[in-house]
């Protein structure tokens, strides 16, 4: 698919606008990735990976929870999304997992870390310990895609690059506002979602990185690698809400028996988007498992 540039996308994410940003910026292979690297200095790392629409203040309400346990925590913006770059490339899972390599060895991050992903998050955390299995101590996978067959359809679809190009000029923003609207099962809460990950799509190239992750991540029929995850023995932690319309729970016990996970986790009346919906409670299961399966690894 060729770059393009939506009406609506009016501003540039340049040098000019990333000084008036908050957070840090990594200059890395693909472009800018921003970043936040926050709380305790020492202590256990959890790095936050983002999905196919979240920017890093996703994480806002989990992150301070965190550090307040004792845990320090890096988020950060997949390419495409919040303020990292538009890069003008293949948006496919080695963009991703190249861009979290990246980041880690940009910040001289070398001690093993616990993942963290949701939705898509979870593909990318996943892809990330079969490339890097040493570097892994826990991972968490909330509400994970992969397993569910609605986007089968969509994506095949979206193949076909005058398709992708059509559908993404087209109705690019009201596919994008309708995914968004199911993400979360309280209606209060999609009015402010949508204003965080819509203010960021004003940036050139925005649509384009959307359109392309959809037409180039596969994010289903992934039953491989949750399998190969499992055969790793990491410690695991998997968390599903009940409400959860995008990444249905009817997939949790096939996930649970690919994924063999130390512990699991229903999270009751919470839709897709747990670390949004319910972040205190997102953050205690986050934060109980990995103090409580890293003080075994090191005993």
């Amino acid at each position: 698919m060729k770059y393009f540039v939506m009406p609506d996308e009016t501003l540039q994410l340049d040098a000019t606008a990333r000084k008036s940003l908050r957070g840090d910026f990594a200059q890395l292979s693909d472009g800018y990735t921003h970043y936040e690297l926050r709380g305790p200095e020492v202590g256990e790392l959890a790095v936050l990976v983002p999905g196919l629409t979240i920017p890093l203040f996703y994480w806002d309400g989990v992150a301070p929870k965190l550090h307040a346990r004792g845990i320090r925590t890096l988020a950060f913006s997949a390419y495409g999304r919040g303020y990292s770059d538009r890069a003008q490339g293949r948006y496919d899972e080695a963009m991703f997992v190249r861009q979290l390599r990246e980041l880690l060895s940009f910040l001289s991050i070398d001690t093993p870390v616990n993942l963290v992903g949701t939705s898509m998050g979870a593909l990318g955390a996943m892809a990330y310990l079969l490339d890097r299995p040493d570097t892994v101590r826990t991972l968490t996978l909330i509400g994970p895609a992969g397993l569910s067959t609605d986007t089968a359809l969509q994506q095949r679809a979206l193949k076909a690059n005058p398709i992708a190009s059509f559908a993404a000029r087209r109705f690019g923003r009201k596919i994008l506002l309708g995914h968004l609207g199911r993400n979360v099962s309280d209606p209060a809460l999609v009015e402010p979602l949508t204003t965080m990950i819509s203010d960021c799509y004003r940036f050139e190239g925005s649509m384009y990185s959307f359109f392309s992750t959809l037409q180039n991540y596969p994010i289903s029929g992934r039953e491989d690698l949750y399998r190969q995850t499992g055969s790793l023995g990491i410690p695991t932690l998997l968390a599903w809400g009940t409400d959860d319309q995008v990444t249905p729970i009817s997939g949790f016990d096939r996930a649970r028996d690919l994924i063999r996970p130390t512990h699991t986790e229903i999270i009751e009346d919470c839709g897709h988007m747990a670390p949004y919906e319910r972040p205190a409670d997102t953050a205690e299961l986050i934060a109980s498992f990995i103090t409580t399966r890293c003080d075994h690894i090191d005993s």
